[in-house]
């Protein structure tokens, strides 16, 4: 089987599973929920301007809320779906136990002095996503570092306070929990050579988060490939990019693009195709999976 077909034959596989909102935080809801008003809005010719003036909002509002990006009011969901029509009581029920879980904080949120607004959307898309596939061009995969290397990788930050930097660390750390438990999502990431040349600290310390990819290379839902520098210029030569798929199938990927305060989410649909095609590009342009363990071999001798 290819690599992009065994990419989509495990992204199948994973999107049929069961949503656990229990695990997802916020995040989930909101974009289910919002997914599922937009689509009841739209099927009733209502404008998103004639929406907002209903809840004693603004279009922007409705927009915001459709996108899953804030929590929702119960108040507001039952005049929408006054609004729209609905009056099965079994979907009014789902849809107000929706609201209720969309203002539910996930387990992150206890970091919420160190966490930026923009970027608990993306915290909550990665702890529950069934896929997670990324592009790294400077530094190795936030799910793959070794604690020493967060380290490293945080104090090139703003200068902060000790505490606060251990508490970044400690929450990158509790990120990478999601790759042991009982139904991990398929991360499948590309590491530019430049990111495993780089060095964040000693010899020492490069070498052990080396043997930490070698490691979770070894995990059946773990993929990892390189793009060496033999291979020029690429798809995504511009920086890195990470496209999550939620869970449950009926969500669209969701883009990630981080930047250096802040982080950008495209959601037209032909930007992610257009991202999904890149990341289909560098898989194919990078070495194949089967050769990352040897190449990982060959920077730690050079290290």
């Amino acid at each position: 089987m290819g690599v992009l077909n065994h990419g989509e034959a495990v992204s199948e596989r994973s999107a049929a599973r069961t949503i656990d909102y229990r695990q997802t935080g916020p995040t989930v809801p909101r974009m289910v929920l919002g997914a599922r008003l937009r689509q009841l809005r739209e099927a009733r010719g209502i404008t998103g301007a004639d929406a907002g003036e209903r809840i004693r909002a603004s279009h922007s509002k409705i927009s915001r809320l459709e996108m899953g990006r804030t929590g929702f009011k119960a108040r507001d969901v039952r005049d929408l779906l006054t609004l729209y029509g609905v009056t099965d009581e079994a979907e009014i029920a789902t849809m107000l136990a929706l609201a209720l879980q969309s203002n539910t904080p996930g387990w992150w949120h206890l970091y919420y002095d160190v966490v930026p607004t923009w970027l608990n959307v993306y915290l909550g898309l990665e702890q529950t996503a069934v896929v997670i596939r990324g592009y790294e061009l400077q530094f190795v995969p936030g799910l793959l570092q070794t604690e020493e290397y967060a380290r490293a990788v945080v104090l090139l930050g703003p200068e902060d306070t000790e505490d606060r930097i251990e508490r970044r660390v400690e929450l990158r750390m509790g990120r990478q929990r999601i790759l042991h438990r009982e139904r991990p999502p398929h991360l499948w990431v590309v590491i530019d050579e430049a990111a495993l040349r780089r060095s964040m600290g000693d010899a020492g310390l490069m070498r052990r988060q080396l043997d930490h990819l070698l490691d979770v290379s070894e995990l059946p839902h773990v993929t990892i490939q390189v793009v060496p520098f033999a291979v020029g210029g690429h798809a995504a030569i511009a920086g890195p990019v990470t496209v999550l798929r939620p869970p449950g199938g009926e969500l669209p990927d969701v883009v990630y693009l981080e930047q250096l305060t802040g982080g950008v989410y495209p959601d037209k649909p032909a930007e992610i195709e257009q991202y999904r095609h890149m990341m289909n590009r560098l898989v194919v342009e990078a070495h194949p999976p089967s050769a990352t363990r040897d190449f990982l071999y060959r920077v730690r001798r050079d290290t």
